[in-house]
């Protein structure tokens, strides 16, 4: 596995060459995305994503000790790069008045205009691609009200022990000192489940600086979840009222949060890398990128989410993003997606990549769930096994604005936060693997309560990984005891 990783990482890391880019003679519409040539039609306008040719190479991120010199290393690189290389693009659509908005995490900018300007942007050499950027609604579960069960539990929820995390609480281990991240609709962050666990709150006073971006056009200064998904996950990461509503894995850790999806469940590729830049180096409320500081940086992402080709994501659109988060020492966990039964229906970002921790859902007879997305990937030829792990997914109980909870949720999106809230609880009682994505994600491979199964999806029946259930269900208490 490391030795794949490295190719991975050789691939896809290019050496920083500075210099001044020439223009192209003409405008090859090849490097312009379908949808952004038919937005343009008949005179329209259309927002777009100016990816350009030069990427920081992240590559030296690997050898260095912890994950705070990862991190600043990779945001510094990454900084570096969009600055020398943005400026002349920068320059010319200052000249043009054209709005756009730039991005560093991956070296793109976003920008709204015409069919021109696009031809224009993409006879560019310094243009690599322009792709979409439409808001489209992602297909998410919805929460239908509150249950009967709020002040009667008495239980941990059978999702939480059936990872083994109330084995790993005995050991001291909650997940103190490490925070997670929700990447989602947004999160009422004084939900009695949440509150007395956000970075923001020391028990008197809140500050969300730092802790808290919405990256979608409502941009609130304070913590919100108009839609309730990334409220119910977030609760799978750290949920405890204290008076037993216990729905989180890591109930000792800390949360902090960026909304990518709007009201509606609307995302698009400039707001998910809004938020993975936002995550990467968090900055304060009504701040800017250039004042991200790396080392408020969460150790996991949780991403409950999928970004389609409707919403303009073709296959390698936030590959770049990922893969610098990842550099950065902090654990990507991505939900499988809900497209099950067929095979190789694990077929978008960011699920696809091998940077990603793919995470599909299980219901509570350890059975894959139906609509759990399959690999192998085959959307960009790969066909890698995916997904990596599994975890419980299927009629699981969570936080839901307005203080309540609600059971019977189900999807790859009530997996994934098991993963990311695990990462809390093992680098608690594991500090040396503490940015050690690699590593981390090998150890809950290896200690995976392991699923065979008859699906033969990509050939992998009776065999483990395959590609219904990956590795099989996290088991953290394995995790925990691992060399």
């Amino acid at each position: 596995m490391h030795i794949r990783r490295l190719i991975h990482a050789l691939s896809i890391a290019t050496i920083l060459v500075i210099g001044t880019p020439l223009v192209q003679a003409a405008a090859p519409n090849s490097k312009i995305a379908a949808r952004v040539l038919a937005d343009t039609a008949n005179g329209g306008s259309t927002e777009a994503l100016v990816v350009l040719a030069e990427q920081a190479d992240l590559r030296p991120a690997a050898a260095l000790p912890t994950k705070l010199a990862k991190g600043r290393f990779v945001v510094n690189a990454l900084r570096q790069a969009a600055t020398q290389s943005q400026a002349p693009i920068r320059a010319f659509l200052d000249q043009r008045g054209v709005p756009y908005q730039s991005f560093y995490i991956v070296n793109m900018i976003k920008v709204t205009g015409d069919r021109a300007l696009m031809q224009e942007l993409a006879a560019r050499s310094d243009v690599s691609r322009i792709d979409a950027n439409p808001h489209v609604r992602t297909a998410l579960p919805v929460p239908t009200g509150f249950d009967s069960k709020t002040d009667s539990v008495t239980t941990v929820e059978w999702n939480v022990q059936r990872v083994g995390a109330p084995r790993v609480w005995a050991h001291g281990f909650r997940g103190e000192g490490r925070v997670v991240a929700s990447a989602d609709t947004g999160v009422q962050w004084d939900h009695p489940a949440l509150k007395s666990h956000y970075r923001g709150w020391n028990g008197t006073t809140v500050d969300h600086d730092y802790n808290w971006h919405d990256a979608t056009s409502q941009h609130s200064p304070t913590p919100i979840d108009p839609y309730g998904h990334g409220t119910f996950t977030d609760s799978e990461m750290v949920g405890d009222d204290g008076a037993g509503n216990q729905v989180g894995v890591a109930p000792g850790a800390q949360w902090i949060a960026c909304r990518n999806m709007d009201a509606g469940g609307n995302g698009a590729p400039s707001t998910y890398t809004e938020c993975f830049e936002f995550l990467m180096a968090p900055y304060p409320v009504n701040g800017d990128p250039s004042q991200g500081d790396p080392s408020l940086a969460p150790d996991s992402i949780n991403n409950s989410w999928t970004c389609p080709a409707s919403e303009g994501c073709s296959v390698n659109t936030l590959l770049a993003v990922v893969n610098s988060v990842r550099a950065a020492g902090i654990f990507p966990s991505m939900a499988a997606g809900n497209s099950g039964p067929s095979c190789s229906s694990i077929s978008d970002p960011p699920a696809v990549y091998d940077s990603s921790v793919t995470v599909g859902a299980t219901n509570s007879a350890n059975q894959i769930s139906s609509f759990s997305s399959r690999g192998p990937v085959t959307a960009d030829g790969s066909n890698r096994v995916k997904p990596d792990l599994s975890a419980p997914g299927e009629n699981i109980r969570g936080a839901v604005p307005g203080n309540g909870y609600q059971s019977g949720w189900s999807g790859t999106s009530m997996a994934a936060p098991h993963v990311a809230g695990g990462v809390a609880l093992l680098w608690q009682a594991k500090p040396a693997l503490v940015g050690d994505v690699d590593t981390t994600e090998a150890t809950f491979e290896a200690t995976a309560h392991h699923q065979k199964t008859t699906s033969n999806c990509g050939g992998t029946a009776g065999k483990s990984p395959n590609n219904v259930f990956g590795y099989g269900i996290i088991n953290l208490v394995q995790a925990v005891k691992a060399p």
